[in-house]
């Protein structure tokens, strides 16, 4: 806990004192009242004394119970202030930092979890700031003061406070050693149900296609009795303190009681009835005063014992992503080699995911020159999008080297590197907006797109028929996900997004899977016309979508099966003339 609040910033760090200077002054204000009080027992007590002292007591009285407010309210002011600020830059630190990470950082998260983090584990240490200066600061001056108030007033009534506050102590303690862990526990399974929650939600199509809504059902429903019974744990072993507490504190006032009754009993009269008036009967009602005000603050701790073991757990788990380093280092190049544009080159390149055994690619070799189209083809498993995913560092190479314009690409920012290419992925993916905005996304090296790009991108994607057809044309509604258009108008509109940054190299990692064969073939004619000059690496499962390909890339369980053209490869790649006859008859393949 103590290494997340090291980012509360200098602002907040003095407001936090201002809050503290209040704090003791209400400290100081409250523990006045009892002081009070028994000076008016004892005026109350003494024969002649004058209502006009009495009344006056009372007043300072009124005045500090005022005072005492004004503090309090003051205080709780600041902590909202200071834990919403604080809060929100958390947020921001977490969302900034994910966004920097890799996809190994991401799988080894998980995105369900970087989402609790992000929202549910903020929000448990922003309670605990709010509380906690209102009540973990204040209650221990409280106590502490209380305590020195009340030394000396007999101590027979001290050894009962002392009793009353190990009791306390030891049901906060045994009731934390039992809860702690539990509530270690219950963050992985919030964890759990945000991910089986979010599987249902993105999943819903197939979900309700396959008749798997009880199925579905069922998995939420143990994912969600699994953190209930968790949360039911916690939560009645904690419900045990309150009551302790309130018992604790109704006993306190009735020894106190009791032992000034036995103290009163013990003193001999007519003489000592003087010594009942002037010292007893204050000091019991001061004692008690401030009896209660111990109790009170080892009441309001036990409150912050509720809130602290999770907002701890939620402390460390906010502090392992902030505190992880990318396994992506960014380098400073912003070009590569004079005389280069657009050139890709894959050097001995193996490729693993990390904590595999097996290596993903072994020993992958060519070269895209500017210009070119380099296509890759190879059955399911063979490594095509992890090898396309290496040029935007999605991943590094385990050994090898891949370059552009002659650099390796660890060399370059991160922020030049992404300029020099145009990336769509497998699955297209679409955020929540207009078509412009989708299209436009990202400002590029070339700053913002304008009205006229965007439709020369939409029309390159063979894409402004459906658009125009929209509601709002370019101003339509895009839904979260694209769910408001079809598979092949989003692989369009995720195309046309690439085509708009004008980039050095196109990544197609089979973003033409849903188009029909008219509009394939029409598509790539149209790129091919109107991005000359440009690199362009393709994925594809489709001969059709690669036979004009400049060169083919043939993986076979992560290695090079083959590298030429379409009839190069028919005569000596043995796997890529498989594929072919599989897709395509000896006529088709002939033409």
């Amino acid at each position: 806990m103590t290494k997340i609040l090291r980012r509360l910033s200098g602002k907040e760090w003095a407001q936090a004192l201002i809050s503290v200077a209040f704090i003791v002054a209400q400290v100081w204000l409250d523990l006045k009242l009892p002081d009070y009080m028994g000076e008016i027992t004892q005026l109350v007590q003494t024969p002649g004394s004058e209502m006009r002292a009495i009344w006056l007591n009372g007043g300072l009285m009124l005045l500090c119970a005022l005072g005492s407010v004004v503090s309090a309210v003051t205080v709780g002011f600041f902590a909202a202030r200071i834990a919403a600020s604080f809060s929100m830059r958390l947020r921001s630190l977490l969302f900034h930092k994910v966004e920097s990470f890799s996809m190994e950082e991401i799988n080894r998260f998980s995105t369900s979890s970087l989402i609790t983090r992000s929202t549910n584990d903020v929000t448990h240490v922003q309670m605990l700031i709010v509380m906690g200066l209102q009540i973990l600061i204040k209650a221990p001056i409280t106590a502490g003061w209380a305590i020195t108030k009340i030394i000396g007033k007999g101590y027979e009534w001290s050894l009962a406070t002392a009793a009353a506050i190990v009791i306390m102590l030891a049901t906060c303690l045994f009731v934390m050693v039992f809860v702690v862990p539990k509530f270690r526990r219950m963050q992985t399974l919030t964890d759990n149900l945000t991910r089986v929650t979010r599987d249902s939600l993105t999943g819903l199509r197939v979900i309700r296609a396959y008749n798997a809504e009880a199925y579905q059902g069922r998995k939420f429903e143990a994912a969600n009795a699994e953190l209930t019974g968790t949360q039911l744990f916690t939560g009645r072993a904690m419900s045990i303190m309150m009551p302790v507490m309130s018992v604790v504190m109704g006993g306190i006032n009735l020894v106190i009681y009791w032992i000034g009754a036995g103290l009163i009993n013990r003193v001999e009269l007519p003489g000592g009835l003087l010594e009942i008036t002037d010292v007893l009967f204050p000091n019991m009602v001061t004692f008690s005063n401030y009896a209660m005000q111990v109790i009170m603050s080892f009441m309001m701790l036990a409150m912050i014992f509720i809130l602290l073991p999770r907002a701890g757990v939620s402390a460390r788990r906010i502090n392992e992503v902030l505190e992880t380093e990318a396994a992506i280092a960014e380098g400073t190049a912003a070009e590569g080699l004079p005389g280069l544009r657009g050139e890709v080159e894959f050097r001995g390149v193996s490729f693993k995911y990390p904590g595999a055994a097996d290596y993903v690619l072994q020993d992958v070799s060519f070269r895209a020159k500017q210009g070119e189209t380099v296509a890759f083809i190879g059955s399911t498993g063979s490594g095509k999008s992890t090898l396309i995913n290496l040029v935007p560092r999605f991943f590094d190479a385990t050994e090898g080297m891949v370059l552009i314009d002659g650099l390796d690409v660890k060399e370059y920012g991160l922020e030049a590197l992404y300029n020099k290419i145009g990336y769509v992925p497998q699955r297209a993916v679409l955020f929540k907006g207009t078509v412009f905005s989708n299209v436009a996304y990202g400002d590029g090296a070339r700053g913002t797109y304008g009205e006229d790009e965007v439709k020369r991108a939409v029309a390159v994607a063979q894409g402004t028929e459906f658009v125009e057809k929209m509601e709002g044309a370019y101003g339509a509604e895009v839904a979260q996900g694209g769910t408001n258009v079809s598979g092949g108008q989003k692989q369009r509109l995720a195309i046309a997004r690439a085509i708009c940054r004008e980039p050095e190299i196109y990544i197609f990692d089979d973003s033409f899977s849903a188009l029909d064969y008219k509009t394939d073939r029409t598509l790539r004619g149209a790129l091919k016309k109107e991005t000359s000059g440009v690199t362009s690496l393709i994925v594809a499962q489709r001969i059709g979508t690669i036979m004009d390909a400049d060169r083919i890339v043939v993986l076979d369980e992560g290695r090079v099966a083959g590298i030429g053209t379409h009839k190069e490869l028919l005569e000596t790649c043995g796997v890529y003339k498989e594929i072919a006859m599989s897709q395509l008859s000896e006529e088709e393949l002939a033409v």
